[in-house]
């Protein structure tokens, strides 16, 4: 035998013994194949029957029936396949399986939204702890959440898994969401990075934006996340993002992501098919989900061809043992497919409730007093509106309507009027079952349109009943956005169905209390004047409708507050003129057709959500930040101190009202004239009380860094804090300050970036 021959078998030897462990990743790495490396950079999705066939895959390593992705198994290294599971109100997985009685149904919890909503990073956190412990014990590694993308327009059809128009709000939930989930020794993939704020046309749009509008709206709150929480792994986005897509741009994930946030866990793509594998590669993308042949062979053939350097290859398998062998897949864990629902379920009541936004409540028309029988109007409260659709939806036992929920409040539901919608509810599911097919899983349940009631059958129910509930609902998700016309408002039916109900109970002297069952906004403005209080309930989970009674009866006290601004019109968002479904001069039609440009440019740059009202004065519905209780606060002792890097900001919050209840402090900054164009105010902390009892106070503490002060200035390409008077301002809303401070800033501070992501055209 040859020299060489020997020490080849010898190399194949070793290799042989080779097992994967956390403290020898080089070696195994070294022990790999080129095809072995290009499996484990791409998806297992498509590959599970062969692998299954052929022994690849098994016991712990086997897919959870319904997950949405998995890595590939390599036994002879002692490699693991690990599973991704969908999503951000829940784990989404399979409720049955083929030939086992068991069921494996999820908790459905409040959408993204009505988590940001409670303000409360440590609810956030305990919801993300329950959530993590389903995904540990049915069986996954990752849950591919949460959504962090920016409310640019309230037409984005997948607003409600995301969190606030805001970065900073987004940055914050988000990092408490992580660390919930992570705390259970599984991981998370926040996403989707970045700038995917519209689902149209969302596998090839280019999102065109300045360099400062993109550093400090549409990544801070990812940067916060990852500098805060640590998450495992981040997923790209299908979008362009001013040129390249983002799964190809290593601007975005090498440069910004790893080499200025420090990030070190992997980058998957969101599920693409074929595309450039060696710019994905070589632009940091990890992991290509959910995977496919044609990729591998790409990979393969391109690695061959010298397209593709082995050395960036070995870059993402490295950086894929490195996340494996923190999973519970490695670990071999032996999940018991039995979380405990139940705990969970209450956790999801209670969460909801604290994320529920009270609108209006003129006369103390809530809570509930003295009410007996309720007249119920609407759809949606007999087909209540847990989750929104697509990925983001959760296969769920049950899901709590408006009507189990007051009537285990102890309230009696007119039954002539619940029979009328229950028996119209069964006509249109009669008329859906004989329909079509409507896209399955990714589509959802449909939401029932609206049924017309007459003026004499809402005139005997003014008589019969105490008080009137209207439920407005609405329902949206992924790939595709919502509509003005009858989505953003009102259809003509729930107009007259208000319109006739206020007039009815209000002669009869009695109160009309409106639910929003949605996880986006609504127009208000035209008329939120007619009932007496309304309430924003979100999608609240699968225990919604005891959630919107314990809120209705007093039972929990609202203390949301809106992450978004509710416009008076949606022509008077700046996006609107650049947002695809109102863009319609960006339209042209042609054998039935609707063309969109290929392209989306954000001409409005830092001005978003209330950035642009406050700055321009401009009337709103409701405003960022607002939120009613059902008692009264006072602020008083604000103070402003410097610190070694920032500031430190107290204030003293005392419940001046009769029932308990806890109230957000939102802290807003003016900058000092001079500098940069900046907003009249922006969000840089915030803080949530504990419940206080009636005449009880707590001083809550914010700290700042001159970091967080900053603005992006594309001249220098740095993160930059003028020197000056900082006016702090402590609010109960952006247009509702309670008391101010002064931070004086003797010399700019100043970090230095990378001059990347420059728009690919004019704006």
């Amino acid at each position: 035998m040859t020299a060489l021959a020997m020490l080849t078998l010898g190399a194949n030897i070793i290799s042989a013994q080779v097992k994967l462990q956390s403290n020898n990743i080089d070696d195994v790495l070294k022990a790999m194949t080129l095809e072995e490396k290009a499996m484990l950079v791409v998806g297992g999705n498509r590959r599970i029957e062969s692998q299954e066939a052929n022994g690849m895959l098994g016991g712990h390593a086997r897919q959870v029936p319904g997950a949405a992705g998995m890595t590939q198994a390599i036994p002879r290294l002692g490699i693991p396949s690990s599973v991704l599971t969908d999503g951000p109100a829940g784990v989404r997985i399979n409720p049955r399986r083929e030939n086992d009685p068991n069921t494996y149904f999820c908790t459905g919890f409040p959408v993204g939204t009505a988590l940001a909503c409670t303000w409360n990073t440590e609810l956030v956190e305990e919801v993300g702890k329950s959530i993590g412990n389903e995904v540990l014990e049915y069986g996954c590694d990752v849950l591919l959440a949460p959504g962090m993308n920016i409310h640019r327009s309230p037409l984005c059809g997948r607003n409600f898994e995301y969190f606030s128009e805001d970065p900073y709000v987004t940055g914050k939930i988000a990092a408490a969401y992580v660390r919930g989930i992570q705390s259970q020794g599984v991981g998370t993939s926040i996403k989707h990075f970045a700038a995917n704020s519209q689902e149209t046309n969302r596998m090839g749009v280019d999102e065109v934006m300045s360099q400062r509008a993109l550093r400090e709206i549409y990544l801070k709150g990812f940067e916060i996340a990852v500098r805060e929480a640590a998450p495992w792994t981040i997923m790209s986005s299908y979008n362009r993002l001013n040129g390249p897509y983002t799964q190809e741009s290593k601007d975005l994930l090498t440069t910004i992501l790893r080499d200025e946030w420090g990030f070190d866990g992997i980058v998957m793509t969101d599920w693409t098919g074929l595309r450039n594998t060696a710019a994905q590669i070589q632009a940091g993308n990890d992991l290509m989900e959910p995977g496919s042949e044609s990729q591998i062979k790409d990979i393969i053939d391109k690695v061959k061809s010298g397209a593709l350097a082995e050395k960036d290859l070995d870059i993402c398998v490295k950086r894929i043992l490195q996340y494996l062998v923190k999973t519970p897949s490695f670990r071999s864990y032996a999940f018991s497919n039995k979380p405990n629902l139940e705990a969970h379920a209450a956790v999801t009541r209670r969460s909801a409730t604290e994320g529920m936004v009270l609108l209006k409540n003129e006369g103390n028309a809530l809570p509930m007093t003295n009410v007996k029988t309720v007249s119920v109007f609407g759809t949606t409260s007999y087909d209540f509106i847990a989750g929104g659709t697509g990925s983001g939806d959760v296969n769920k036992a049950h899901t709590i309507d408006l009507m189990q929920g007051l009537t285990e409040a102890g309230l009696q539901v007119n039954s002539k009027l619940a029979t009328l919608y229950k028996d119209y509810q069964k006509y249109q599911q009669s008329l859906a079952a004989a329909a079509p097919a409507r896209g399955g899983w990714f589509l959802g349940k449909a939401v029932l349109p609206e049924m017309a009631v007459s003026r004499p059958i809402v005139n005997v129910q003014a008589q019969e009943s105490d008080l009137a509930i209207i439920t407005l609902g609405r329902q949206a998700g992924e790939g595709s956005d919502r509509h003005e016309e009858g989505d953003f408002t009102l259809t003509d039916v729930e107009r007259q169905m208000i319109t006739d109900v206020c007039n009815a109970f209000h002669l009869a002297g009695k109160p009309v209390i409106v639910v929003l069952n949605m996880g986006n906004v609504l127009e208000t403005a035209s008329w939120k004047g007619m009932p007496d209080a309304i309430l924003l309930a979100w999608q609240p989970g699968q225990e919604g409708g005891y959630s919107v009674a314990d809120v209705l009866t007093g039972k929990a006290n609202p203390s949301g507050k809106l992450t978004m601004t509710w416009p008076v019109n949606l022509i008077d968002l700046p996006s609107s003129a650049n947002f695809p479904n109102v863009r319609t001069a960006n339209r042209t039609r042609g054998n039935n057709k609707v063309e969109l440009q290929d392209f989306t440019k954000h001409k409005e740059g830092i001005y978003v959500g209330y950035r642009h009202f406050v700055t321009e004065d401009k009337e709103v519905s409701f405003p960022f930040g607002f939120g009613l209780s059902y008692t009264t606060f006072a602020y008083s002792k604000p103070v402003v101190k410097a610190t070694k890097d920032g500031l430190v900001a107290s204030i003293t919050v005392t419940n001046t009202g009769k029932r308990p209840g806890k109230e957000v402090v939102e802290l807003y900054v003016s900058a000092p004239a001079g500098g940069l164009d900046k907003p009249a105010r922006e969000l840089k902390a915030f803080a949530k009380t504990r419940e206080l009892k009636p005449q009880e106070s707590q001083t809550l503490t914010m700290s700042l860094s001159n970091y967080n002060l900053a603005s992006y200035n594309e001249a220098t390409q740095s993160w930059e804090t003028a020197p000056g008077k900082y006016t702090i301002k402590f609010g109960a809303s952006v247009n509702d300050i309670r008391a101010t401070g002064t931070y004086n800033l003797r010399k700019q501070h100043v970090v230095k970036c990378h001059d990347v992501l420059k728009p690919s055209m004019e704006l």
